[in-house]
């Protein structure tokens, strides 16, 4: 599966769309989604940014060994996008994949 997290472009097709951080941790549990592309802002900054999805992924990956999938960022906002990115760097590095 792949997972587009975003509040206002148009879903690629083929990924499967989802608005909220916490709506893309639960597909990424599963252990299903191959790929996933990030947007930062979405909104409302009280439920979250893409950014606490890499963060849920970094930890996941050190704690527990989770297998992340291909992650891209397509956020506007550069430097969320920079710090993003560094995490992605960082769960690489940490990653056994």
């Amino acid at each position: 599966m792949k997972v587009y997290l975003d509040d206002e472009r148009n879903t690629p097709k083929g990924w499967k769309r989802v608005y909220w951080p916490d709506e893309a941790i639960q597909l990424l549990q599963t252990g299903k989604v191959e790929e996933i592309s990030l947007d930062h802002d979405l909104g409302e900054d009280e439920r979250g940014t893409g950014y606490d999805v890499v963060l849920w992924i970094e930890k996941a990956v050190i704690t527990r060994g989770f297998k992340p999938p291909k992650i891209k960022v397509h956020s506007a906002n550069l430097s969320a996008r920079r710090k993003m990115e560094l995490g992605i760097s960082n769960i690489e590095k940490n990653s056994t994949t």
